[in-house]
């Protein structure tokens, strides 16, 4: 047992050491060497294309094998148009802002005293995702561009596809001229690296996962390491009495349908008692396919639908399968959503704006829309770029985690000689 524990310490205190020394380089590399590297990078995805997708297809038919659901294997699928929107956001990562060096404020003391606080890389960034490959570009990208020296842990299920996306990063950051251990991958499946990872403090500065409930859980609660947490996407939309029914339909099924196994999907369907379309709300949503579970009041009014359990208002489904009830308003969304949401998006869709700024006050989630679908949840739509992680906590970044989330911040003092009396 001490043997099989101490291989996958010595093998993350070796990424760790790597990492830092990559860190430090970085740290001090111009904003127009990382956006260049990654524009390079950015194109040899684009030219690799054909051998990242034969690697997701060894991935892909041992995934089906293995029973994998559905929602997992869209998760893990690579294609052509995939792979061209991975590397297209590599190559918006590299036209933003870099927030390295930026000043938050400055502030001069009665004593002339002049402080400042300024924007840094944390440092060496864990990352430990599960069925995504397209994590392994986004990560390492964002993670260059804001100096920060990456250690990517995927999942056994897409070894194959981040074996092969996270060659040309390391060959696109060494023909740049970067350092290589800037963005690393753990070559080995063993889960006992994720416990390594999870205490190396001194090697990692934060750890980001992003996965299922069990993943984040064990995270939580293994970590020696500040964690940036991606909780389950227990989405509601409320639709008021005053919603407009087309706009309402269209967005409850784009939440819901537009992708199914994305954290940004709709799982539960709030619905006024006032709203005078209800059937016709439930019936659009039922025609794409979606299993719609009801509540005993719902269920009154749209015959047919599977019951719901206690569970269901707490589970994030990630399939074509939507929990929906009915509500007094929005006194009654609200404490609905307080009890069940996991603080990650929540969105109403009214016409009365008086309401609406109240939902948008009083929800407490990292995400607030109002007329929107909650499948804007997602870095890109925010502007951002590619994202890290959709961080539902209260501190250090919330929503959308990109270049800016990414960085910490030091006091720079300028003085004239001062001493304190």
């Amino acid at each position: 047992m001490t043997e099989q524990i101490a291989l996958p310490k010595a093998l993350v205190a070796d990424l760790g050491a790597r990492a830092r020394a990559a860190a430090a380089a970085l740290a001090a590399v111009p904003s127009t060497a990382k956006q260049d590297a990654l524009r390079h990078i950015a194109a040899l995805l684009r030219a690799a294309a054909p051998e990242i997708e034969a690697a997701n297809t060894l991935d892909m038919t041992r995934a089906t094998a293995a029973g994998l659901s559905n929602a997992l294997l869209d998760r893990l699928r690579l294609d052509a148009k995939r792979i061209a929107g991975m590397a297209d956001g590599v190559a918006a990562v590299a036209d933003l802002t870099d927030p390295v060096g930026g000043v938050i404020d400055t502030a001069e003391r009665p004593n002339g005293l002049v402080l400042s606080r300024v924007r840094v890389p944390i440092g060496v960034i864990g990352i430990i995702y599960e069925s995504r490959p397209n994590v392994t570009a986004d990560a390492a990208a964002l993670c260059i561009a804001s100096g920060n020296a990456v250690i990517l842990r995927g999942g056994s299920e897409a070894i194959e596809s981040n074996r092969a996306i996270h060659a040309i990063f390391a060959r696109g950051l060494a023909e740049s001229g970067l350092p290589a251990d800037a963005a690393q991958l753990v070559p080995v499946t063993d889960r006992a690296v994720v416990g390594a990872m999870l205490t190396a403090e001194g090697l990692i500065d934060m750890i980001v996962p992003r996965g299922g409930k069990s993943l984040v859980a064990r995270v939580q609660a293994e970590a020696r390491v500040p964690v940036l947490a991606h909780l389950d996407g227990i989405n509601h939309i409320f639709v008021h009495a005053a919603a407009d029914q087309a706009m309402a339909e269209r967005i409850v099924v784009n939440a819901k349908m537009r992708r199914t196994g994305v954290c940004g999907a709709m799982e539960t369907l709030l619905i006024d008692r006032a709203y005078p379309h209800i059937a016709s709300l439930v019936a659009a949503l039922r025609a794409t396919g979606c299993e719609v579970r009801g509540g005993p009041g719902l269920r009154a009014i749209v015959p047919g639908l599977v019951p719901t359990t206690d569970a269901d208002w707490d589970t994030e489904y990630l399939d074509a399968i939507a929990s929906a009830g009915l509500v007094d308003g929005i006194d009654g969304a609200l404490i609905h959503i307080a009890h069940h949401s996991s603080h990650h998006t929540d969105a109403i869709v009214t016409e009365d704006a008086a309401v609406a700024e109240r939902f948008l006050r009083s929800v407490d989630s990292a995400i607030v829309l109002w007329n929107a679908s909650t499948q804007f949840a997602d870095g890109g739509e925010f502007g951002l770029g590619a994202e890290i992680g959709i961080a539902t906590g209260r501190l250090h970044a919330r929503g959308p985690v990109a270049l800016e989330g990414l960085t910490t911040y030091k006091w720079i003092g300028r003085g004239t000689g001062q001493v304190r009396p």
